[in-house]
């Protein structure tokens, strides 16, 4: 019993350290961008040592990589949450205005991302990685989607037949629409214009070639 506890207390402050390094790094890398950033600064943010850094992570891509996983699942749910509030009834503008209402548009996140996708624009191991990541992303939208399509009077066309390509719509509106936020800074007309996106690409209107 002695080493079950003293085990779960070595799992809970490697717990605790890891997540205080993704703090830190998060905080690093939006003030100084990623890529002028070191592991050194990283773990003087934190108040650890290098030993602790590479106890939790091999290097900063794999920190930035925990650091999407956080985001990429806080997205999904805020999808889900907005989608389930008033059950499986909404129509795409009930829908999109309760999934732009909610949706993750924190700036120093979309500059650590950005910053982020040029470092893997130039490795191609690194773009791999992301893309999958990226991925997974859109299949976690594609499920939020399929489990609560639309039955209103303006169904939801591609869900649940094609989530798929409804969560490439949302993602791809959603990367369009924080890009012009990173330059202009208004997040409500940033929430506005993501709005209009897609309830043009989830609408009959927006879907037809």
């Amino acid at each position: 019993m002695a080493v079950e506890a003293t085990a779960g207390r070595v799992t809970r402050r490697r717990a605790h350290t890891r997540a205080n390094l993704l703090d830190a790094a998060f905080a690093v890398f939006a003030a100084k961008g990623f890529g002028r950033v070191s592991i050194e600064q990283v773990c003087e943010a934190a108040g650890y040592s290098r030993g602790a850094f590479y106890s939790n992570f091999d290097s900063l891509d794999e920190l930035f990589f925990a650091l999407y996983r956080q985001r990429a699942e806080l997205i999904a749910e805020q999808v889900s949450a907005a989608l389930a509030s008033d059950g499986p009834d909404l129509d795409v503008p009930a829908a999109v205005d309760r999934v732009t209402g909610v949706l993750l548009l924190d700036r120093d996140w979309l500059l650590v991302k950005t910053d982020f996708l040029v470092h893997a624009a130039r490795d191609p191991a690194v773009a791999r990685t992301l893309l999958e990541h990226r991925a997974r992303l859109r299949q976690a939208i594609a499920d939020r989607l399929a489990r609560h399509g639309g039955n209103g009077d303006t169904p939801l066309p591609a869900v649940p037949g094609d989530a798929a390509g409804a969560a490439h719509a949302v993602v791809a509106a959603y990367d369009g629409v924080t890009t012009q936020l990173l330059l202009d800074r208004d997040v409500g007309h940033a929430r506005v214009w993501l709005g209009q996106l897609l309830t043009a690409l989830l609408t009959e209107g927006g879907t037809r070639q």
